[in-house]
C-alpha cells in the first residue's frame, strides 16, 4: 500500500493521521512480518488490524544457487502461478533482477517467458513481495524491472511500487538505483518519461525495422523508430539515463554494418548500449555471437561516440534466463 492508502487504514482503524507513516515505516523500513510487532501502535488496534489486514510477505517457495553467486528465487502469486526473481551479486553491487508480469504478451523469439503466453499482472503486492521477502533484501543496492513480463504493460502496479522504493515514507531510495526496461509500450513510455526519473533501458537487438520484427514481433504495433522519437523529446542529461539492451546473436545482428547502423539510429541521444550474449533456451535455434565479434561491436560503437559495453553472462548454469525456471516448475506441476 501507498501512504494515501495507508491513511485510508489509518481511518478505519480509528487511528489517528500520523498513524499511516507508522504503519509504513513498520512495513517498509523495519520489515515487519507480523502486527504484534508494531509496538507503538495500541494493543486494540492491532488486533482491528490483525483481524481485518495482513502484512503479505511470503517466501520463495524454491531457489537455484549459481557457482557465480547469483540466486534465481521462485515465487508463487496469489492465482498460484510461478514468477521468478534474480538477486545478482557483485564487488560493487547487489541487484535484484524483478518480474511486473505472470508471463508475457510481447512473444520475443528469444525469451523463454513470451513462449509462456500472458496469464496476469502483476499486483504491486506480488511486485513488492519480490523485494521485501528475499533473505538478501537488506542488503540491496540496485533494482531491475527486467525480469517475467513487460513493465509498462503494468504501469499502474508499477508506479505505486516505484513510490514506495523512492518515497521517504518506504525505501527512500534514489530513482538513479530503479532500472525499468521496455519493449517500448507507447503508452507506458510516454508515462514513466513524464512522471519517473528512474533509469531506462530499451530493448532494441537490431537497428533494422524488418530484422528486429522477426525478433520481436512488436515491432509491427511498437515501431522502434517511433520509442526513439519519443525518447528524444525528454531530457536525459541529468538524473536518469536511458540506455539500450541488445542482444547479440551469431550471423543475425552481430555484423560491423549492424554496428554503424545502430549507432546512426540512436545519433544525438545521450545512451549507453548493453551487448548481451544470448543464452540458449529449448527450441530456438538462435545462437551467441563469439567474443571477438561482440568485442569488435562494441568498439565500433564507442568509435562513433556511443558507450558501449559487454555485460557480464551471470548464472547461467542454473538458467538464469527469464522464465527457465518458472516454466520448469509449471511443467514439473501439470
Amino acid at each position: 500500500m501507498t501512504l494515501e492508502e495507508l491513511k485510508e487504514v489509518a481511518t478505519a482503524a480509528s487511528l489517528p493521521g500520523y498513524a499511516a507513516r507508522q504503519l509504513a515505516d513498520w512495513i517498509y523500513k523495519k520489515k515487519v512480518t507480523s502486527m504484534a510487532d508494531m509496538t507503538n501502535i495500541a494493543v486494540s488496534k492491532k488486533a482491528f488490524l490483525e483481524e481485518n489486514y495482513e502484512i503479505g510477505g511470503t517466501a520463495p517457495v524454491d531457489y537455484r544457487k549459481s557457482i557465480d553467486g547469483t540466486i534465481k528465487y521462485l515465487f508463487t502469486t496469489q492465482e498460484k502461478s510461478f514468477i521468478e526473481s534474480v538477486y545478482i551479486p557483485t564487488q560493487e553491487r547487489a541487484t535484484l533482477c524483478v518480474s511486473s508480469q505472470v508471463g508475457c504478451k510481447m512473444n520475443c523469439l528469444f525469451c523463454m517467458t513470451g513462449k509462456q503466453g500472458f496469464t496476469a499482472n502483476l499486483t504491486a503486492h506480488e511486485i513488492m513481495n519480490q523485494i521485501q521477502s528475499i533473505p538478501e533484501s537488506d542488503q540491496l543496492t540496485n533494482l531491475v524491472f527486467m525480469g517475467m513480463g513487460e513493465p509498462l504493460d503494468n504501469v499502474d502496479e508499477l508506479f505505486k511500487v516505484l513510490e514506495i522504493l523512492t518515497a521517504s515514507y518506504g525505501y527512500g531510495w534514489s530513482p538513479k538505483r530503479i532500472t525499468v526496461s521496455t519493449i517500448g509500450v507507447p503508452k507506458g513510455l510516454k508515462r514513466f518519461l513524464e512522471e519517473s526519473d528512474c533509469h531506462l533501458a530499451v530493448s532494441l537487438h537490431s537497428p533494422y525495422a524488418r530484422e528486429r520484427l522477426s525478433l520481436m514481433s512488436v515491432e509491427k504495433a511498437f515501431p522502434a523508430r517511433e520509442s526513439l522519437d519519443l525518447i528524444r523529446q525528454y531530457d536525459f542529461s541529468h538524473q536518469r539515463r536511458v540506455s539500450f539492451e541488445y542482444i547479440v546473436f551469431k550471423g543475425l545482428n552481430d555484423s560491423p554494418a549492424h554496428a554503424k547502423a545502430l549507432a546512426a539510429l540512436l545519433a544525438g541521444i545521450p545512451c549507453r548500449v548493453n551487448l548481451i550474449r544470448f543464452h540458449a533456451i529449448p527450441g530456438v535455434s538462435l545462437a551467441s555471437s563469439d567474443p571477438l565479434g561482440m568485442e569488435a561491436f562494441r568498439d565500433i560503437l564507442n568509435s562513433k561516440g556511443i558507450v558501449s559495453t559487454i555485460r557480464t553472462s551471470r548464472g547461467e548454469d542454473i538458467f538464469a534466463a527469464c522464465g527457465m525456471l518458472s516454466t520448469a516448475k509449471k511443467e514439473e506441476n501439470s
